[in-house]
């Protein structure tokens, strides 16, 4: 059992190519092996049937003279000196023979007699009829019926057996041959067949060692290993994606963080040189803005982070971060509490005519708005105006934060939507 083991994982042990060349040739080499055989049986068959026309042919001939002239002609002439013809009666007795038959002694004996009259085709030795090797027998009855005679015919097999033998050794000589041939031209092929392989191969080893930009090369026929390198390249792609995107995210966070944490830094330093004189309450109040807005960069990091996998994990198949279901929420009412949290000029809430209903995530509405509301505030000259109403694709509900500042550039209204972006 270890020994068909350890033979199965030598064998794993070979590449791609003598794998399939191994398959290929051993697969040959059955098949020329099978068809040799069925070679050597139906040339053996085609012979031997044509042996026993040739000598059924013989025997109506005899008999028609036989029919003709009313008894058997003596000698009885035959074409060949590898046919034996011998005329019997009912009492085993040969009336007439072809010149090179016995004259004495049927070529088969009472019981074999009645096994050829009776429609039996049979092998007898040729050695006590004058004739070498094995000889087929085949019979036919000739004259009047109260006087019936059999008509033996003997063909000698000796052709046909050196025939198939000849092919039997062709074959087995020029098999072997073929399949070497067709195993060098399969080792050839299969290698040239395999080339596109060992390219991608090294073009992926050449990306693990960061000499390539993330392409493997596509080879130019448009087959299976075609369509291999075209997805391998779309993946790199979208790794290559994922990394930017990842050192984008690490970048934006860092630079983010590092605005309260230098705050908080500079008040305890600065609180640290005046010693009794720092006014700890204050300091106390700053630093808990700013650990509040380092829990709110988080908190958006976070959120960040759950997008982006959820954007590369379009199935839902991630597990360990629980979604949040879509409930209802009425916009108006989430719009008039946020724009409570304001003072009433410059913040004005235009309330709608009925209420405005959506679902979602509350929690992600409100960071959404209170953002928009933020930027408006800051950004604002006197007013700013949040209204609500209808008015998106099938009457959805839209929110509209208005303000009379400055406005966006024309050149940054589009740069504005990235991560992180401030003018």
């Amino acid at each position: 059992m270890r020994a068909v083991g350890g033979g199965w994982w030598r064998g794993r042990r070979l590449s791609l190519r003598a794998r399939l060349m191994l398959l290929g040739v051993v697969g040959l080499a059955m098949g020329l092996a099978l068809g040799g055989v069925v070679l050597v049986a139906a040339l053996g068959l085609a012979l031997q049937r044509a042996v026993d026309a040739g000598a059924m042919e013989t025997a109506r001939g005899v008999a028609t003279l036989i029919d003709e002239q009313g008894a058997p002609p003596d000698p009885v002439p035959v074409a060949g000196v590898d046919v034996v013809v011998q005329v019997i009666d009912d009492q085993s007795r040969i009336r007439s023979a072809s010149i090179n038959a016995d004259r004495l002694s049927p070529l088969l004996t009472d019981a074999d007699l009645a096994r050829v009259r009776a429609g039996e085709r049979l092998y007898v030795d040729g050695t006590d009829a004058g004739a070498p090797g094995t000889l087929r027998v085949v019979a036919v009855t000739a004259g009047p019926p109260t006087a019936r005679l059999t008509v033996l015919v003997a063909r000698s097999t000796t052709a046909v057996v050196q025939s198939v033998a000849l092919v039997r050794t062709t074959v087995m000589v020029a098999f072997p041959l073929l399949v070497v041939v067709l195993a060098a031209v399969a080792w050839r092929v299969i290698g040239a067949t395999l080339r596109p392989v060992e390219a991608l191969r090294r073009g992926a080893e050449e990306i693990t060692g960061g000499a390539l930009r993330g392409r493997l090369p596509v080879p130019a026929a448009h087959d299976e290993i075609h369509r291999l390198a075209v997805t391998l390249n779309g993946m790199l792609d979208r790794l290559a994606g994922a990394r930017a995107r990842q050192r984008a995210f690490v970048a934006d966070a860092a630079h983010e963080l590092r605005s309260p944490l230098a705050n908080m830094r500079t008040q305890l330093e600065v609180a640290q040189r005046l010693g009794p004189a720092t006014d700890w309450p204050v300091v106390a109040d700053d630093l808990l803005t700013d650990t509040e807005r380092l829990a709110r960069l988080v908190d958006d990091l976070l959120l960040l982070a759950r997008a982006d996998e959820a954007a590369a994990d379009p199935a839902g198949t991630s597990v360990g971060r629980p979604g949040r279901r879509a409930a209802a929420v009425d916009l108006g009412d989430l719009v008039a509490d946020l724009a409570a949290r304001y003072p009433a000029p410059p913040v004005v809430v235009r309330p709608p005519a009925a209420p405005c209903r959506t679902r979602g995530d509350a929690d992600a509405l409100c960071r959404v708005v209170a953002n928009l509301l933020d930027n408006a505030v800051r950004h604002a000259r006197t007013r700013v105006e949040v209204a609500v109403g209808p008015g998106g694709p099938a009457g959805d509900p839209v929110v509209t934060v208005t303000d009379d500042g400055a406005g966006i550039p024309a050149a940054d209204r589009d740069r504005v939507f990235d991560r992180f972006t401030r003018l």
